[in-house]
């Protein structure tokens, strides 16, 4: 199914051609109309007079977050606040929220994407969507309900928080769609099967779940446990929050981004210099139709790659990987690369484990330290009745970990439900390093 098919299936001729037009819009009304834009691009010798084709994208320069934090609260914002009829922020873990404004027609068509995101997950108006995501200045629970609505389907505004009272409404309301971050649906059918819950027997069928990267073996994981569909979301705030991309029922390889919003490009997160698709590298983002706050090549800091074969499902924008993770989450332990995601994968290919785990990073005199603690399954742990089993376990993972990745890790296997459970994004890394910096 495709929700608007008359821009979902537009030929690459036309789509290009209609976002030559509308960057050519935006260019020209954020030098006008933003302070930041008209300094940035003046520093650069560029006047939107100069952007004649898409590869003239090239020549302007990024947007980062920093930039975002640096004109807080309302700095980036190319509408008078008379004009702003929501805010939203992030969470500021890491510095000052970035601010995200919307005006009345930024609403319409967010709504409008995240319509189109249900569609492709094969969601329909006689759906009832169990919204898990939260609430408030995060984007992700308003995005999911407006776009819900915009539908016609029915929602349960449940937001994230209260486990057991969620598990009593997935049985007593039977929603057949689930909305929420990987962890926390993990999380969901771990506390119902501790209340005697058969998960798998609920009326869900389809999860789309995002906000933080998860790997394939976590998808199997999920799909085992509640008996459902799960498909990917991407999206980000300070582009417009859910919505973004979505990966379709019928594909299932890779997220298509709605390219007439937005135009995508890769780039070596290192020089910046832009990658032919199907190479991984950095999102950069140019948002096309939003008024409120436009953001022209806004660095991601996500990792992934663009997929252009085509997809069976008919539509014709392109497709992005899955977030491998972040260009600023990547951990680099003595002179290796690894991501989150990567260990992930390891360990979630192990049966004896449980989806849990904590990522410790830390440094002993001059040498980085790595440690890894993971559930164990209750079952194993029942059987596992010597210490020279468990350590038996330990030693076949850190070998799995050398061999994969090349790093030597230390894993310690703890007893289930020890590790501290996620309610939104899971905190998978500790990096001790950064607390003592």
């Amino acid at each position: 199914m495709i929700y608007d098919e008359e821009f979902e299936t537009l030929p690459r001729e036309a789509l290009e051609a209609l976002q030559l037009k509308r960057l050519k819009q935006v260019v020209m009304r954020a030098y006008h109309t933003v302070g930041f834009y008209k300094r940035s691009f003046d520093r650069t010798g560029i006047k939107p007079d100069d952007i004649k084709s898409l590869q003239d994208l090239s020549k302007l320069p990024f947007t980062t977050k920093q930039d975002l934090r640096d004109n807080y609260p309302f700095g980036m914002f190319a509408v008078p606040m008379s004009s702003i009829v929501r805010l939203h922020a992030s969470s500021g873990t890491t510095g000052r929220p970035t601010v995200v404004g919307y005006t009345h027609r930024d609403i319409d068509t967010w709504s409008e994407l995240m319509a189109r995101c249900f569609v492709a997950a094969g969601v329909t108006k006689t759906d009832i969507i169990h919204n898990a995501y939260q609430y408030g200045l995060f984007t992700g629970g308003l995005g999911v309900h407006y776009g819900a609505e915009r539908l016609g389907a029915s929602v349960i505004p449940i937001s994230g928080g209260n486990t057991k009272r969620q598990i009593l409404i997935l049985q007593d309301f039977g929603p057949t769609v689930i909305c929420c971050t990987p962890s926390y649906a993990l999380n969901l059918a771990e506390q119902g099967r501790a209340m005697g819950v058969d998960m798998a027997s609920l009326r869900l069928r389809v999860g789309i779940f995002g906000a933080e990267p998860w790997s394939e073996e976590m998808r199997k994981q999920i799909e085992n446990e509640l008996n459902i569909s799960a498909l990917n979301i991407y999206g980000l705030s300070e582009i417009m929050g859910p919505g973004v991309a979505m990966e379709c029922a019928e594909g299932r390889e890779g997220m298509h981004i709605f390219e007439d919003h937005f135009i995508v490009e890769t780039i070596d997160p290192e020089t910046g210099h832009n990658l032919p698709p199907g190479e991984k590298g950095e999102l950069v983002f140019t948002t096309l139709t939003k008024e409120a706050f436009p953001l022209i090549r806004y660095r991601t800091r996500d990792i992934s790659r663009l997929i252009l074969t085509p997809c069976r499902c008919g539509r014709t924008h392109i497709r992005m990987d899955r977030v491998m993770g972040r260009s600023d989450d990547m951990l680099i332990i003595r002179g290796v690369n690894i991501f989150p995601s990567q260990i992930e994968a390891i360990l979630l290919e192990v049966k004896e484990l449980e989806p849990h785990y904590q990522i410790i990073v830390d440094r002993e005199g001059n040498l980085d330290t790595l440690e890894i603690q993971v559930e164990v399954s209750e079952s194993f742990f029942d059987q596992a009745d010597e210490v020279k089993v468990l350590q038996s376990l330990e030693r076949r993972i850190q070998r799995d970990i050398k061999d994969y990745l090349g790093v030597t890790a230390k894993v310690k296997l703890v007893e289930p439900r020890t590790l501290q459970r996620s309610e939104g994004k899971a905190r998978r890394v500790i990096d001790k390093r950064r607390i003592m910096a």
